[in-house]
């Protein structure tokens, strides 16, 4: 596995991010999440994303899927309350998507926002940053 140095890491500025290292890209009244470079280069190689939530409301917090990496699983939590409208269904046949284009194509899920008040906890870049200690 290549460890990646944390300097050459992505942080974009226009997504909002989760302690439980999820980010968020708005747009208007839908949002799309996945997790954050980060946390797929700690996990390693990703194998499989397993999010059967499709078309279920969930609370913020709440465990919308799995991802799975050569030696662990690690539960994903909504970053916020939603309906799940879309799985990226091309996560089926490159998972590994999440490892190379964590904020392009490896987005996993795309969401009806539910309450867009809950938006204003999630962290900015800047915050996520320090939180990982960037």
């Amino acid at each position: 596995m290549c460890e990646q140095k944390y300097n050459d890491m992505n942080f974009p500025e226009n997504l909002k991010y989760t302690k439980d290292h999820e980010w968020v890209r708005v747009e208007g009244n839908t949002a799309f999440i996945g997790i954050t470079e980060f946390a797929q280069g700690e996990l390693g190689d990703i194998v499989y994303v397993d999010i059967s939530t499709e078309g279920e409301d969930l609370a913020k917090e709440e465990i919308f899927g799995t991802v799975e990496a050569v030696k662990t699983v690690s539960d994903l939590f909504m970053p916020i309350s939603a309906k799940i409208l879309e799985f990226n269904k091309g996560l089926d046949a490159t998972p590994d998507a999440v490892n190379k284009d964590p904020y392009g194509n490896g987005w996993m899920i795309k969401v009806e926002i539910k309450d867009a008040a809950e938006l204003n906890d999630l962290m900015s870049a800047a915050d996520y940053k320090a939180l990982i200690g960037h």
